[in-house]
């Protein structure tokens, strides 16, 4: 397709997004803006964008397509102001939002003018931020859900979906609120129940010291998503407020049953509580993405003796093979320790894998 792209945002989203276009149109024209102008120069020295615009205003105004890739607030206040512009005919915009209700009503100025708007939510991320860490397979085989109003005629979801094919996304239309209600279940409230559970661990560990240190391994990679951008989780639990009060109280009245089950020492209920949790997770896709990004582990047994850290990330290195996470378990004792490589694909930690041979490695994949 030809015509000018602008992009609102040029972090990892906003970036990606960039590449994804350029992936599959390579006579777009794409413009972008961020608050930060080191992202800017960055985005254009690495050839994300073509150009960098010095205001929305500016890039706005000559834009065929607008994507907002900003924090849900942020968001809000961008469509007011594109409201107000003077835009081009036809013009599509979208967001790449973790919710939807707030930023369509956001959008109401849009719908009034006769703009277009869908709103967006690619369902994909990574631990790294910032237009660096942009790739144009980042949302490949990822849900990228949108949320057009009743209003929103066919062509124009389906000419939104054609500038957004390289991302090679699956795309799934549902309402804003159905958008809210089944993120706020598998993914804004596991942040919840997270942060929760570290902070449980904190107090715990005032009175106990040990806790700290055996929360290192298998603790730690569960509620590792609760080292996410702490504003930006505010904005979303803000946003999404009423669905996960609901959600909060259907948990309580859960944990409640769970103490009962434990008060009347109820052994078998206990079990089919663990069994049905595991039929239903053990049932759940393997192979494909969804709302929280997956992480990829090797664990390799390593004989315990200077610069075999280095050995081991120099093949890796020499084999471009890229790692998102290193540590060393510290609650085994043995001859050999445990060191756990994280990867961001599968592919990754398999290549990983191949390339180690010679030394002991398994692995895991699994949500944060």
């Amino acid at each position: 397709m030809e015509g000018r792209v602008f992009i609102i945002g040029l972090g990892l989203i906003g970036g990606s997004l960039a590449l994804g276009i350029k992936r599959q149109h390579k006579e777009a024209f794409i413009a972008g803006f961020d608050i930060n102008a080191e992202q800017c120069r960055l985005a254009r020295m690495l050839g994300v964008i073509d150009e960098a615009e010095d205001s929305i205003e500016e890039g706005a105004a000559k834009a065929d397509l607008i994507l907002l890739a900003a924090p849900v607030k942020v968001t809000a206040d961008i469509l007011a102001r594109l409201g107000r512009m003077q835009l081009k005919k036809g013009v599509i915009i979208s967001d790449a939002g973790s919710t939807k209700a707030e930023v369509v009503k956001s959008a109401a100025g849009l719908k009034e003018k006769g703009i277009i708007f869908i709103g967006g939510h690619p369902m994909a991320g990574s631990h790294k931020s910032g237009v660096i860490a942009a790739k144009e397979i980042l949302f490949e085989n990822a849900f990228y859900l949108l949320t057009p109003e009743p209003h929103v005629k066919e062509k124009d979801i389906m000419a939104l979906k054609e500038w957004l094919a390289g991302t090679k996304a699956k795309f799934i239309q549902v309402s804003p609120e159905e958008h809210d209600y089944l993120t706020g279940i598998i993914s804004h409230f596991p942040h919840i129940i997270a942060a929760s559970l570290v902070h449980q661990a904190e107090k715990e560990s005032r009175s106990h010291e040990l806790v700290p240190r055996l929360a290192a391994g298998g603790f730690r990679d569960i509620t590792r998503i609760a080292s996410s951008s702490p504003e930006m989780w505010r904005d979303i639990l803000l946003a999404n407020k009423e669905v996960l009060l609901k959600l909060l109280g259907s948990w309580q009245a859960e944990m409640e049953r769970v103490a009962v089950m434990l008060a009347n020492q109820s052994s078998e209920d206990i079990q089919q509580y663990f069994a049905g949790a595991k039929q239903f997770r053990d049932d759940l896709p393997q192979k494909q993405k969804g709302a929280i990004p997956a992480f990829y582990d090797l664990f390799v047994d390593v004989p315990d003796y200077p610069g075999v850290i280095s050995e081991i990330t120099g093949y890796l290195a020499k084999a471009e093979i890229s790692i998102t996470n290193i540590r060393i378990l510290e609650t085994r004792e043995e001859i050999y320790g445990v060191l756990v490589i994280s990867f961001q694909t599968e592919e990754d930690r398999d290549r990983a894998a191949a390339c180690i041979h010679h030394y002991t490695a398994y692995e895991t994949s699994a949500g944060p």
